[in-house]
């Protein structure tokens, strides 16, 4: 689980939370038209926007927010030098029992394409339109996140004009103003806390997990294309050791 995710959404609503009952109560902020407006607004405009089969996957897509655990790009690097070294021992066909052992799915794919002999443009090829098709379906997770952010507040001021004319109807009624008068502020609040505490900090973190996932496979790619190739071990990693920022480069020949 990410902490930050968590911790972030504790500390957000928790300290919104705490100047709500500092200055009252929660029963002050619950408004049922209020909720139904902005919520049912904002899910409704998304469908609109965009097919029903991908805002239904929206459910799938926060679990990445939560759960995600990207491949640390040192771990990988150490394990194509590994892999590497063993190659130059053993032969690339020396790898065919190193593959079942790897858990993720594109880094089997793409040793099993080096030992099937393919050639390294192709494998390259091959594995950049998979992460091409990956950032498409990361984006689109993202920008159905940024949409509702965007739809949130919207609606929440459509809240807040249809209270203030059921307000304006009944000003010869004072009891009535009080209700119309929750109905019309308390939509921009909801709207603006849906998107601002919501919506777009997960849209945010879904780039993040998307820019690191792709940063990830790139390595991947480039490992690959050093085994299939039959670089020197200290060379692969060297070259992986590239895409790392120079105070995290520790090299395993030291």
């Amino acid at each position: 689980m990410d902490i930050a995710t968590v911790l972030g959404i504790i500390s957000a609503f928790g300290l919104v939370l705490v100047a709500i009952f500092m200055g009252g109560g929660l029963i002050l902020f619950v408004n049922a038209p209020s909720a139904m407006i902005v919520i049912g607004g904002t899910l409704g405009t998304t469908m609109i926007n965009y097919p029903l089969k991908e805002v239904l996957g929206v459910i799938k897509v926060v679990k990445n927010v939560f759960f995600t655990k990207v491949l640390s790009t040192k771990d990988i690097i150490k394990q194509f030098v590994d892999f590497s070294n063993k190659a130059r021992r053993e032969g690339i066909l020396a790898l065919e029992s190193e593959v079942k052992s790897v858990d993720e799915d594109f880094l089997r794919k793409g040793i099993q394409l080096s030992i099937d002999g393919l050639e390294p443009q192709s494998i390259r090829e091959i594995l950049e339109t998979e992460i091409s098709f990956i950032q498409d379906r990361h984006r689109l997770g993202a920008e159905i996140f940024t949409t509702m952010g965007t739809f949130a507040p919207a609606l929440g001021m459509v809240g807040t004009l249809i209270g203030l004319v059921q307000m304006l109807q009944t000003m010869s009624d004072p009891s009535s103003i009080g209700p119309a008068m929750a109905v019309a502020l308390l939509t921009t609040f909801y709207g603006s806390v849906m998107a601002n505490i919501v919506c777009m900090p997960m849209a945010g973190k879904l780039r993040t997990r998307s820019s690191e996932e792709v940063l990830a496979k790139e390595v991947m790619i480039e490992g690959v294309i050093c085994l299939s190739t039959g670089e020197n071990p200290r060379i692969v990693e060297q070259k992986l050791q590239a895409f790392l920022a120079p105070n995290q480069r520790e090299s395993q020949f030291e």
